[in-house]
């Protein structure tokens, strides 16, 4: 039987014109292989189920095909899937290993989004991020700002949004430890992954306050995993690292928190800490809150509705036009939610129709709700983004005051 095909895999039309048809790669890095599958083999994918023999694949290469003489064509395929550690086979479990025995014993953990997501060059990020935030958006003197929400989309795409709310933040805060909520892109639901590696950026490397990790790990333990590698490739955080780094210097003191979506309580009934685990990390993080108010700022990365073609939609999707009018009315009820720090009236909103929004930010965004209930918002600027011709990401820059 053909292995089967990783189920988190990122599948989409490949954005070459001179190569049409399905881009494959892996998000999470067990493999740096690219796979352009023209689009008349697309069909193919569905054979790496596995619960069909090579010989299913072959006859219908010939369908394809319109001849006999497949063989070869059904090797070459089955062999660029298996060597690109696309399958879930031996290849991929021993890459698997290597990949996350290397993110354990590493000291850091380095840029992932150096190079692509922004400059990895320092002089080169320097006059970007001076772009992004100059010197006129330069912390406030005001000190009642404890929490900001950020986008987590690349910089480049949402850098207005980020200016919004991170010069919200107050000068004091460089003395503070940043608690980071992120969203997990890849990591198991319902769990929150933590590291005990500072970041490293361009910009230098961050510290981290180690006993605040250790007593998530100790006390929460049902629902954390420790040195979750999805850390190694997620942007969400990475992002956030870079723009306060930025504004206090590299060795800024940080809590990297990746939130796990609440899929039972999405797709099912009641809410997330009707979880054991979930229940145990927002009560921990809501001792933390109450007891280090005056030593701790949160900071949250999270983008709002995901609409279009790449995310599954049958139709396309501009920014601010069409029924992404519909979804901004939407964000904005939510928002209102949010602002108001009404966590269990966010989540009604969340849940509805099983949040076709597709909002990815919902588990950062409820969790510090949370943690921090006499949190107030204010929306300082929302937008929608054409992240291809054809999907739209939608996203904030907000900022947090106590009642």
């Amino acid at each position: 039987m053909l292995a089967a095909l990783r189920r988190d895999l990122d599948i989409m039309p490949s954005p070459a014109a001179d190569r049409p048809g399905l881009l494959i790669r892996d998000p999470m890095r067990y493999s740096d292989a690219v796979v352009i599958l023209p689009w008349a083999l697309a069909p193919c994918l569905e054979f790496f189920d596995g619960e069909h023999s090579a010989l299913d694949l072959r006859a219908e290469l010939v369908r394809i095909a319109g001849h006999l003489d497949t063989t070869q064509l059904c090797d070459q395929l089955h062999a660029a899937l298996r060597d690109s550690a696309f399958l879930d086979d031996e290849t991929f479990a021993q890459r698997k290993q290597e990949r996350e025995r290397r993110f354990a014993e590493a000291p850091v953990r380095t840029a992932a989004q150096a190079g692509g997501g922004y400059p990895d060059e320092l002089n080169a990020l320097r006059e970007t991020m001076n772009g992004y935030l100059d010197a006129s958006d330069s912390p406030t003197q005001a000190n009642d700002v404890m929490a900001i929400a950020a986008p987590h989309v690349s910089p480049f795409g949402g850098w207005q949004s980020y200016r919004a709310a991170y010069r919200m933040l107050p000068r004091r805060a460089r003395e503070r430890t940043f608690i980071i909520l992120g969203t997990s892109h890849y990591g198991e639901p319902e769990k929150f992954g933590l590291t005990r590696k500072p970041f490293e950026t361009p910009l230098g490397r961050t510290q981290i306050d180690l006993p605040m990790i250790d007593r998530l790990a100790s006390r929460a333990a049902s629902g954390v995993t420790v040195e979750d590698y999805c850390h190694s490739v997620e942007h969400s955080i990475e992002f956030q690292v870079l723009f306060l780094q930025w504004l206090y210097g590299p060795d800024i003191r940080i809590v990297p928190i990746l939130c796990g979506a609440f899929v039972q309580s999405i797709y099912g009934r009641g809410m997330p800490e009707d979880d054991e685990g979930v229940a145990r990390v927002l009560g921990e993080l809501g001792e933390i809150a109450a007891a280090e108010s005056e030593r701790v700022a949160w900071v949250l990365g999270v983008d709002m509705a995901h609409i279009g073609r790449r995310y599954g939609d049958r139709v396309s999707a501009r920014a601010n036009e069409g029924h992404l009018a519909e979804v901004a009315s939407r964000d904005a009820a939510r928002n209102e939610q949010i602002a108001a720090g009404n966590a269990s009236g966010f989540w009604d909103l969340v849940q509805q129709n099983r949040d076709d929004l597709r909002w990815c930010g919902s588990a950062p965004i409820y969790t510090f709700l949370k943690a921090v209930p006499q949190a107030r918002g204010q929306v300082h600027r929302y937008e929608q983004w054409n992240i291809d011709e054809a999907s739209v990401v939608t996203f904030a820059g907000i900022s947090f005051t106590a009642a």
